[in-house]
């Protein structure tokens, strides 16, 4: 039985431009002068979510997932189109909404929970449930503005969590708290679609989340449907398309963002000869060369770039203002070069994202600059690596095994 159906939706925004004026202009004008532009989020976008079936839907930041979730639930209407659902809704899609800061967490649950539709009894029921589930029994009693925003984060969701919707909307909310919320919090989603037989709609950035909790996913890019079929070939399309988009990201790109103060123009990975690589050795070492022109005469930028793994989650993040290095005076045209003593990021596909900026201001962001392969290990003896999936990134470290009485070393905890 299909709960959810998406038929020939489109969603409209207007964009407003106001035209900058001096001071003297603005005195000579009562209104300053706006210009209007039509932006469509969303380009006829259709398709079914059967009873019981937990869909991901995927694509790049202002792709359209979120607006997506937003007319389901009924925050929005579409501009062209209709949407229908069947049975009871609950969406999280901003955990912790509607919280209190000078309640306790307890009175939020009770607050929170009625927000989303819980009665009081359904509430007195699960109560225990809730605050067992956030991991939060020693502070549940305590104003919620004193707690960290996990803390916060992890009360949201663990009550959104235990609503028992038939159909639940989650927008990228699994991400909230540590390993531990995390892995908790997809057993919870499991739960509720595989034994619960209970719709689950999924916005992600987490490709292996997607894989993991979804037997269907739904490519969105530029707010047109590109492919809608099991998660793990619309995954492989998504991941493909961001690496086609390397071979050509200093063109015209379209994702490509930032004032163009600077630009970059080109980037390569360099084995240790200087020899420009498409696949790397983990163990060896390896540079990042980043090429920029300084039409405005920039006399420095802070640079940062982000490895990110084929599941499009991040291996680890470079930034130069981490270190004590400083440029000390751009020129006209020259390179950025980060050196890697030994690469240590497991065999697999890989590409880098870039960002460039100043006082917090960016110049230039390519988020497919370069993509390259790990293709041999010597970062451990045996030459294996964990899986990439797994692992971000690889730690050098050592084993030593003790023979003996065991240390009284934890007396006292």
């Amino acid at each position: 039985m299909r709960v959810i159906c998406v038929e020939h939706v489109s969603k409209k925004f207007v964009l407003a431009h106001e035209r900058s004026m001096s001071l003297a202009q603005a005195a000579r004008s009562m209104f300053s002068r706006t210009t209007r532009e039509d932006f469509w989020a969303l380009n006829d976008i259709s398709f079914d979510v059967e009873q019981g079936e937990t869909v991901g839907i995927i694509g790049r930041n202002g792709a359209g997932k979120s607006t997506i979730l937003k007319l389901i639930t009924g925050i929005m209407q579409p501009t062209k189109g209709r949407i229908r659902t069947r049975g009871r809704i609950c969406s999280l899609l901003e955990v912790g909404a509607g919280f209190h800061p000078e309640m306790t967490g307890r009175e939020n649950i009770y607050l929170n929970g009625s927000i989303l539709g819980m009665t009081r009894r359904e509430i007195d029921s699960k109560v225990d449930e809730i605050v067992s589930f956030a991991g939060l029994e020693k502070f549940i009693d305590t104003p919620v503005k004193r707690y960290s925003s996990g803390m916060y984060a992890r009360l949201g969701f663990s009550v959104a969590a235990h609503v028992d919707p038939d159909i639940l909307i989650v927008d990228e909310v699994l991400s909230v708290g540590d390993a531990a919320f995390q892995a908790k919090c997809m057993s919870r989603m499991e739960r509720v679609s595989q034994s619960e037989g209970r719709t689950v709609v999924y916005v992600s950035h987490n490709l292996s989340s997607v894989q993991a909790l979804c037997s269907r996913a739904i490519l969105i890019r530029q707010g047109s449907l590109v492919c809608n079929g099991d998660s793990a070939s619309v995954v492989a399309e998504y991941v493909s398309g961001l690496e086609q988009g390397a071979h050509h990201a200093f063109d015209d790109n379209p994702d490509r963002s930032g004032t163009g103060a600077l630009r970059l123009i080109g980037a390569a990975v360099l084995a240790r000869d200087g020899t420009p690589v498409k696949t790397l050795v983990a163990g060896e070492g390896a540079t990042f060369a980043f090429d920029y022109t300084n039409p405005n005469g920039l006399r420095r930028v802070d640079v940062k770039f982000s490895v990110i793994s084929s599941h499009d989650v991040p291996s680890t993040n470079i930034d130069m203002g981490l270190t004590d290095f400083v440029v000390d005076q751009l020129v006209a045209q020259g390179t950025f070069l980060c050196h890697l003593d030994r690469v240590p990021f497991p065999i697999g596909r890989y590409r880098v994202a870039i960002a460039v900026s100043l006082a917090g201001e960016l110049l230039d962001h390519m988020p497919n600059a370069i993509v390259f392969d790990v293709g041999l290990s010597t970062f451990f003896p045996t030459g294996r690596t964990p899986e990439a999936r797994y692992c971000g990134c690889m730690v050098d470290h050592r084993w030593e095994h003790l023979v003996g009485p065991v240390p009284d070393r934890y007396q006292g905890e």
